[in-house]
């Protein structure tokens, strides 16, 4: 496959994971009683509906020239968590939604990879590849966001197991995170342009530690795109 079109082809696979991902968010968030996401109109794969600057431009083309990969994110889904049937679980549960998801995405898209990886055709190749960057992609959504550090999902799957005081300054600190990234996010796209991959690779060369293994289970292959 030429190098152009993989690209184009893992950015559309991320887009459309990320948008999946945030769906599952609101959805979960609508069976627990708040309906805050359907009424914002977010409970749709529509892309239009999900664009955010960050997530789907600078953030993908920023990894994407540090580690040669995209990683991206699709417009927070709003929740309001007073709505929700359970005042302490119910925000744990918002969150992991969005990475259960690429979880089941990855699996059904790994049984298609074994599937189509029979057929002794071009094409068959060709859909397996496809396949297996779309089980790659969605197991490195899933695992970078179950990372515990705000605002990423880990982080309130985490403070669903702190004490309720603990809960409360920890919210506190995550709306003044939000205040200060609304006022001053011109600044910080262009810090993150320049300090973002030394902070983040890291992270992710402990991610990839997981993912790896993960997409070899899945797969029965190495990683080789």
């Amino acid at each position: 496959m030429p190098d152009t079109t993989l690209l184009v082809l893992q950015f559309a696979i991320l887009i459309f994971s990320a948008i999946v991902h945030e769906v599952c968010h609101g959805s979960m968030a609508l069976y627990l009683g708040d309906s805050t996401a359907k009424y914002s109109g977010r409970l749709t794969l529509n892309p239009l509906k999900h664009f955010d600057l960050f997530g789907f431009v600078i953030l993908p083309i920023a990894t994407y020239l540090a580690w040669g990969f995209p990683v991206g994110a699709a417009k927070p889904v709003p929740y309001n968590p007073y709505n929700l049937k359970n005042k302490r679980w119910g925000s744990a549960l918002v969150a992991v939604a969005g990475p259960f998801s690429n979880f089941v995405l990855a699996g059904v898209f790994a049984v298609l990879f074994h599937a189509v990886g029979v057929l002794q055709t071009q094409q068959g190749v060709v859909l397996a590849q496809i396949f297996g960057i779309i089980v790659f992609i969605n197991l490195l959504l899933a695992v970078f966001n179950l990372v515990p550090i705000p605002p990423l999902d880990g982080s309130r799957v985490f403070y669903a197991f702190m004490p309720g005081r603990i809960q409360v300054r920890l919210t506190f600190l995550m709306r003044r995170i939000h205040f200060f990234f609304d006022a001053y996010w011109p600044l910080i796209l262009i810090a993150f342009f320049f300090f973002g991959p030394y902070i983040l690779t890291p992270i992710f060369n402990v991610i990839y530690m997981i993912v790896l293994p993960l997409f070899s289970l899945l797969t029965g292959t190495a990683l080789n795109f």
